[in-house]
């Protein structure tokens, strides 16, 4: 007997793939018109060094985590807003090497993620993540410079929303943006959580 359980309603957004370093990272882009996706999404929760993490993936990768100080509430309302009832699985095993990562990275372990991401959200959204994906372990950037890579100087506004939608933090690392001032500001999880992990690459020590 099959231990998936079946959780919640979702829409599906159409794909577009691109190239991250050595493996692939799928951006699905919000159309008016949803296209259906036909494969399940893995969903499990596991306990972390920084609190109870909530973790989803589709067989191209992980598509969401939620961290503290995001709840249960939060992650299962993103799912619901992207995918089909019947495709929402409960599946630990599915996610295991996804965990052992995280695991490892909170733990002072890993640096770099190997597995793939599966990335939905708006054009505009994506133009930020896949900056953010470019941020160096052990460094940071302010949000102003951020705006700038991504090609609009004076909309560091916009951009500092695109980061906090961010469905994959800690992978997507939008904890290495910083205010201008220094200020560990604009963090779902809580300035605790994104104190912690920039301490643990070293890119603060006071």
């Amino acid at each position: 007997m099959s231990t998936e359980k079946i959780l919640f309603e979702i829409e599906r957004p159409s794909i577009t793939l691109i190239r991250k370093k050595s493996d692939y990272v799928v951006m699905r882009q919000r159309t008016q018109e949803q296209s259906s996706y036909d494969g399940k999404v893995y969903c499990t929760s596991f306990d972390s060094r920084i609190g109870h993490i909530y973790i989803a993936s589709t067989d191209n990768g992980v598509c969401r985590i939620s961290i503290p100080k995001e709840t249960r509430r939060d992650f299962f309302s993103w799912l619901h807003s992207h995918f089909e009832l019947d495709s929402v699985v409960e599946n630990k095993s599915r996610n295991k090497e996804y965990i052992d990562q995280i695991n490892r990275y909170l733990n002072g372990k890993l640096v770099e993620f190997t597995f793939p991401i599966d990335l939905i959200g708006t054009p505009f959204q994506i133009r930020v993540w896949r900056e953010l994906m470019k941020i160096p372990y052990g460094t940071t950037i302010t949000y102003r410079q951020l705006a700038k890579r991504v090609g609009v100087p004076k909309g560091f506004q916009a951009v500092g929303r695109a980061n906090g939608a961010n469905p994959i933090p800690i992978v997507i690392p939008c904890h290495r943006v910083i205010g201008s001032d220094g200020s560990l500001i604009g963090y779902a999880a809580g300035v605790k959580t994104k104190e912690f992990l920039l301490r643990l690459e070293g890119a603060i020590i006071i």
